[in-house]
């Protein structure tokens, strides 16, 4: 192994000799070439057949080239180095060189590296290779301005761009990383163990990781690609990329072009996509678009031509083709920045207006040209008619869309790494979206109170909505409380043991016990039972108890916290404890939504309660149901049976898409109606058994 200083990347020189007078002949009849030979220094073993047509300068230290190396079609070669110029390098055992066009300098190579058909890979002057560099979100004209560096989660960059209102917690997570990136400033580049750059052109300060595959690029420029054995990363033909970082287990491709950008962990650009000034975390896909100082939060995706993201915060956002935002209508620059909330989509050509603020879960449809802020009003569709903007809040509740979406987030996650720098809560209906939801009973209710039962429409932040949609928003909302609420409560009292009221309010009393975040009070009959039953935030893709993120924001700027290690172990500590704080946020909720105190709640009361939790739960399922059955009607047979008639159209239909109660989707909605009741009524039953006698027979008869 090779002791590398930080700062020069030169190796101890205990492994290594000087070269010796036989070694100088042979390569020189290989045709290699050194001004000064008492700079090259060899291991022991060092074979010299392995190096040919090489010209050496600067100090060089060369390992033991013996692996036989199989390309694609069966060809073999031995590892060594072939037509090269190599300045000031280490270059480590059973590394394959060739075809070095102009040069390689200033570089440490790793184990079984293999380096072919390339231009130039150097470092000019001491580098940070990406990290350190300013990349200016939401804002073009800058003042959001986050500082990429090579562990950079999505949690520190939402407090880095959204807590300005904090100077001080800046200025100390900017120290942090500026800490951090003069710690890694050097001279000397890497090419980590078992990467591959093959056939590339000009690679300038650039840090490659183990296992990375770099393949055709075009230019790499003042970058870190970060990567493992267990994630390797990508970069393909025609990629331009400056000023950049990659995480592990990312791929861009395909001519993308990036600038001043940070690529999350599974994140994928690719087929002429362009990105400048943003920041991509994880599992987001950007293809033939732009994203023009965008903050993408993980699942950000947008697969299609002429779509632009500009200037906006997005996580778990779809973004139709076409559809775009404008930042222009300005004097003084393009300030305007738009906030879409977590898991919305835009329809096919769509357009919002910056600034503006979509709520959670809303589908925007149309175009829309005023000021508006939806966020109190999640799982919304806004939607264009006349040159207006019209709101129909809670539907997205119903869609069978919205649920498949919440299904392949998990299963779609592409991070391989041991080591995840974003923690992601994907639930659907959480404190956070259910906070909302309750905020937008209120609004609703107020709108009616303020406008009267007669209005045909009400105006709410620059939207309209019909007195139908405002009515229909309600018992979606209502239904949606009671949902959450309940399938909270029903799972606890389903898996725990109890046979009286006593035991049963004890399997439901608030959680106490958090993994290294304090919160205990020993006068309070549940220690720490107030924890996360405030306000939620969604810290682009973890959800977590806003007081938390003001505790630590605290710690940080009283020097209690001290390093991005801290922060980072922080973040997984608070999706550890997301159930145990959800349950406490429940427990609260249940008191003030449904009267139900469980420290001294009924077993009779908790049933009726069970009952209207099955109702809610069936009665939502069956609207999926209902809007998945649109899928199948006869005008969603339209170009099916190309050649026939209405039988052949019909078979042509089942044969593409399945028949409907045989499709995946439904079969789990119907499996999912039969789950919940089945829940309900061994709830139900168990808490039976708690009544006392007489109250028990009053109830089974």
């Amino acid at each position: 192994m090779i002791l590398s200083n930080k700062k020069t990347n030169l190796p101890q020189i205990e492994e290594y000799r000087n070269i010796s007078i036989s070694e100088t002949e042979a390569l020189v009849k290989n045709g290699c070439f050194c001004e000064d030979w008492s700079k090259v220094n060899v291991k022991e073993g060092f074979a010299a057949e392995r190096v040919r047509n090489v010209s050496f300068s600067g100090n060089i230290y060369l390992g033991i080239f013996k692996r036989k190396i199989t390309f694609a079609g069966g060809i073999e070669r031995y590892s060594g180095i072939y037509n090269a110029t190599i300045h000031n390098c280490v270059i480590d055992d059973d590394v394959y060189i060739n075809q070095i066009k102009n040069y390689i300098a200033n570089y440490h190579i790793g184990k079984n590296v293999l380096i072919e058909s390339i231009d130039t890979l150097t470092v000019d002057g001491a580098s940070c290779f990406g990290n350190g560099v300013r990349t200016p979100v939401l804002n073009e004209t800058g003042g959001r301005e986050i500082p990429i560096y090579n562990e950079l989660s999505a949690h520190t960059a939402y407090l880095i761009a959204f807590y300005r209102h904090k100077p001080m917690l800046i200025n100390k997570l900017t120290g942090m990383i500026d800490d951090y990136t003069d710690g890694i400033r050097s001279n000397m580049g890497t090419i980590a163990e078992g990467a591959h750059l093959l056939n590339c052109r000009t690679l300038l300060n650039v840090y490659i990781g183990p296992y990375a595959k770099i393949e055709g690029i075009y230019r790499l420029n003042n970058g870190s690609v970060n990567s493992s054995e267990k994630a390797p990363s990508y970069i393909g033909s025609g990629v331009i990329a400056e000023n950049f970082i990659t995480a592990s287990g990312c791929t861009i491709s395909e001519s993308s072009v990036v600038n001043h950008c940070f690529i999350g962990q599974g994140t994928i650009l690719g087929k002429q996509y362009s990105a400048e000034n943003s920041v991509f975390f994880a599992n987001c896909q950007g293809f033939h678009g732009e994203a023009c100082s965008v903050f993408a939060g993980p699942y950000t995706v947008s697969h299609h031509k002429s779509t632009l993201l500009i200037a906006a915060y997005f996580s778990f956002l779809n973004a139709g083709s076409g559809s775009n935002q404008s930042n222009h209508m300005y004097k003084l620059g393009p300030i305007h920045q738009g906030i879409v909330e977590r898991g919305s989509k835009t329809a096919s050509d769509s357009y919002i207006l910056w600034p503006a603020k979509i709520g959670a879960f809303s589908l925007v449809m149309g175009r829309h040209y005023r000021n508006m802020d939806t966020s109190d009003l999640p799982f919304s569709y806004l939607i264009e008619n006349s040159n207006e903007s019209f709101l129909a809040p809670g539907v997205n509740l119903r869609s069978i869309g919205t649920i498949r979406d919440a299904q392949k987030w998990p299963k779609r996650d592409r991070r391989k790494d041991d080591n995840m720098l974003d923690c992601i809560v994907f639930n659907l209906l959480s404190p956070y979206s259910i906070r909302k939801i309750i905020r937008g009973v209120e609004v609703l209710e107020n709108l009616k109170k303020i406008s009267g039962q007669a209005s045909d429409y009400y105006m709410y932040n620059s939207v309209k909505m019909t007195n139908r949609a405002l009515e229909k928003g309600l018992s979606l909302y209502k239904s949606a409380i009671t949902k959450f609420l309940g399938s909270g409560l029903v799972k606890k009292l389903e898996i725990a043991d109890y046979s009286n009221e006593e035991e049963m309010r004890k399997t439901i009393a608030p959680n106490s016990e958090y993994e290294g975040c304090g919160g205990r009070n020993a006068t309070d009959k549940y220690p720490g039972k107030d924890e996360g039953t405030g306000e939620w935030i969604d810290m682009a893709g973890l959800l977590v108890p806003k007081e938390k993120v003001m505790k630590m924001i605290e710690g940080i700027e009283n020097n209690r916290i001290t390093s991005l290690c801290e922060i980072n172990k922080i973040f997984h500590q608070w999706k550890d404890n997301y159930l145990k704080w959800s349950w406490n946020w429940i427990v609260s909720r249940l008191k003030t939504e449904e009267g139900i105190d469980v420290e001294n709640v009924s077993a009779k009361r908790l049933i009726k309660f069970v009952e209207k939790w099955k109702n809610a739960v069936v009665t939502l399922d069956n609207m999926i149901y209902e809007d998945a059955k649109k899928e199948f009607t006869l005008k969603s047979q339209t170009g099916f049976g190309i050649d026939g008639k209405d039988e052949t159209r019909i078979s042509d239909f089942e044969n593409v898409r399945g028949e409907f109660t045989s499709h995946p989707a439904v079969t789990e909605i119907i499996e999912h109606i039969e789950k919940k009741s089945r829940s309900a009524d061994i709830v139900i039953a168990k808490l039976n058994r708690c009544l006392p006698e007489q109250s028990r027979l009053n109830n089974e008869i």
